[in-house]
């Protein structure tokens, strides 16, 4: 993969971060497409997500998925999420 972006999200507090975690984490893997990959690790209360890509066509769309997928895992989470 030729191109690459780190996406990090910083919350409040550690048990924050890991309902953000893991409620994304099941589409490591998931999403489909031989252009771009991702990985996902929490640290704290800051989720990062690692994202390779073929193209930069393919990376835009990828930082757009995670970014998405990220927005809603922090609204479900309630207001402090």
């Amino acid at each position: 993969m030729d191109h690459d972006a780190v996406l990090s999200f910083e919350y409040l507090d550690a048990e924050r971060a890991r309902r953000v975690e893991r409620s994304v984490r099941p589409e490591i893997g998931e999403i489909g497409g031989d252009r771009t990959t991702a990985s996902l690790r929490r640290e704290d209360a800051t989720v990062t997500v690692e994202i390779a890509a073929a193209d930069i066509v393919a990376l835009r769309a990828g930082c757009n998925t995670w970014n998405t997928l990220v927005s809603v895992a922090e609204r479900a989470g309630g207001p402090d999420a």
